[in-house]
């Protein structure tokens, strides 16, 4: 199985002299610094703040992407969907989502063609572009409750696999779901579906917890996007629906283009994680 998004550059890059360690930095500050260049997954950017994948299709195929969404809300949670040829999110007021994001992927006829910082020269006038919720949302509310994300610990984008769980078809958009992988300490699992349960906007509970067997993952070692991480002794792998999803449903259904951000590299928003907290 072949892996997408797998780069030695998602290790965190070392900050320059003078520049806000990571923990610190805002939203704003976090976009201006992808915008000028920079290329590093955004798991532990702008704590508090709500992250989104992306995904822009032709306008001829923005209602089959909507209904896909909507039939599968676990790996497709839909937060906003622009007009026809805008480039502008209320999420993140100043935002442009050509240029905002670390990396994005170029799709042509389900092929990936290329991986560019800023997809300008790419923009169409027909493009309808759909931002879902992603589960490094919900990582303050985790690691605020003790639990630990190896991938922010190492310095690696969190691991993603294909599954062989089919969504539930959309017109001419089909595909099975990708899922994020975070190991657990048994004692606060309960926690971990607890906290991410609240957060139904950005992916909420877990889709599995254990044996990855039963998703249809043979390797965890493998994944299918990211990077893998330690498991340590007695650790439970803990699967989230991902918004990589769409991503698998454009190599399915072959549409004659697609714009979508690089896996774990996400538009950090303006928008507070407590916006879409279930009380």
């Amino acid at each position: 199985m072949t892996r997408h998004g797998a780069h030695l550059t998602d290790r965190h890059a070392p900050y320059e002299s003078g520049q806000l360690p990571l923990h610190r930095r805002k939203p704003r500050a976090a976009r201006a610094h992808f915008r000028a260049g920079a290329d590093e997954p955004t798991a532990g950017w702008a704590p508090g703040h709500t992250q989104v994948n992306l995904i822009s299709v032709p306008a001829d195929w923005a209602y089959d992407t909507l209904l896909f969404c909507q039939r599968n809300p676990k790996p497709c949670p839909v937060l906003d969907v622009t007009d026809k040829g805008e480039w502008r999110t209320r999420l993140a007021p100043g935002a442009d989502l050509r240029t905002d994001l670390p990396r994005y992927r170029v799709w042509q006829d389900g092929e990936l063609t290329d991986e560019p910082r800023d997809v300008t020269g790419w923009w169409r006038e027909d493009l309808v572009t759909f931002l879902i919720g992603c589960s490094f949302t919900f990582e303050a509310a985790l690691t605020a409750a003790g639990i630990p994300m190896r991938h922010v610990e190492q310095g690696r984008n969190v691991p993603m696999y294909l599954t062989d769980r089919p969504c539930r078809s959309a017109g001419r958009l089909s595909g099975r779901m990708v899922v994020s992988m975070r190991p657990i300490p048994p004692e606060l699992l309960s926690t971990a579906i607890r906290e991410t349960a609240l957060l139904p906007a950005v992916h909420g509970s877990p889709v599995h917890c254990g044996d990855p067997s039963v998703l249809g993952i043979e390797d965890l070692g493998r994944p299918d996007f990211g990077d893998p991480v330690d498991i340590r002794p007695g650790e439970i792998p803990v699967f989230w629906g991902c918004g990589v999803t769409p991503q698998a449903a454009v190599m399915e259904s072959r549409p004659p283009f697609a714009l979508t951000h690089a896996p774990g590299r996400m538009l950090i928003t303006d928008t507070r994680d407590d916006t879409y907290r279930v009380i």
